[in-house]
This record gives C-alpha cells, sequence and structure tokens, in this order.
C-alpha cells in the first residue's frame, strides 16, 4: 500500500472509479491522503499517474503512462539557469499564445505542462531524451527555432514491434 499526499484531491477523486479500472487498483483517501493498493506494478504505475495528475495534466494524458508505457519526467528550471527572472524563462518556454510549447510538443511526441517553476513531460523511452535537452537548450537561452530545428534533424525512428511486448 502506497500513500501519496495530493494537492489536487478533487481530480483524483472525480476520476476515482476510472481510475481503478484502467490502473487494477484499489483507491482510498483520508483527508489530502490517498490510499494506493494493489499488486506492485499497478501501485508503481499508479503512483505515477497521480503524480502526473498532481502535476496539472489531462486525465486523458496522465493515463497514457500505463497504457502506452510513457515516462513521466520533471525538470526544474532552477537546475539550469542562475537568472533570478524565472517568469522570462516560463514565457520562453511557452511562446506567444502556445506556440512554442505546442511546437515542441509536435516535434518531439511528447506531453508538456508548466507548473510553478518546473516543467512535466510525458512521453515514450525513446521520445522523452530529445524534449528534456529542447527544454533545457530554451532554459539556458538558445534561440527557438535552433531548438527546432535540432529536433527535426534528431526525430526518433519508430521502434520495429518484435512481437515480444504484450497486448
Amino acid at each position: 500500500m502506497k500513500t501519496i499526499i495530493s494537492e489536487k484531491l478533487p481530480r483524483i477523486l472525480k476520476n476515482k472509479k476510472r481510475l481503478e479500472k484502467i490502473l487494477n487498483i484499489k483507491i482510498t483517501n483520508r483527508g489530502k491522503e490517498v490510499n494506493i493498493s494493489g499488486k506492485p506494478e499497478a501501485e508503481y504505475a499508479a503512483e505515477k499517474v497521480i503524480d502526473a495528475l498532481n502535476f496539472g495534466f489531462p486525465f486523458s494524458t496522465a493515463v497514457f503512462i500505463k497504457e502506452n508505457d510513457f515516462i513521466f519526467e520533471i525538470i526544474s528550471i532552477k537546475d539550469y539557469t542562475k537568472r533570478h527572472d524565472l517568469e522570462r524563462i516560463r514565457a520562453r518556454i511557452i511562446g506567444k499564445q502556445g506556440k512554442t510549447l505546442k511546437t515542441l510538443s509536435n516535434l518531439s511526441q511528447c506531453h508538456f505542462e508548466i507548473k510553478d517553476n518546473s516543467v512535466g513531460i510525458i512521453g515514450s523511452p525513446e521520445c522523452i531524451k530529445n524534449a528534456q535537452e529542447s527544454i533545457i537548450s530554451i532554459i539556458k537561452g538558445s534561440k527557438q527555432t535552433n531548438v527546432y530545428s535540432h529536433l527535426e534533424k534528431h526525430q526518433v525512428k519508430s521502434v520495429e514491434d518484435l512481437g515480444l511486448k504484450d497486448k
């Protein structure tokens, strides 16, 4: 049984039945504590999905972690810059009317979400490395066009299924 402290408890409780069905776990809560019980693999996946929901990802995107074997990563902006005007760095990541974030999402095939001074990324293990590098380079001050061209040159080729994965 795992216990997670959740700030966005209503989002989890609203989707409780669907989460229990998809993740094969039992969810109980007391206050802001969310208790997860089930098989260890299911608990781990549920913990990642609930962390993604707490971070601010929509339910449909957070469930990708379990359904598609995606990974959830968090990058702290403060780890990669010494600048104190973090609003400006967040604005560079988001872009004008969200255009930079949308373009990064399309090129890297990952989902992004920004909360406080952190950037959350959900994506396949092959694609998440490029997504992290692109966000870090924008934080460090690279031009967006240079980051886009780097992502275009280093597109991840789709992995051929050899029939080893469970469906």
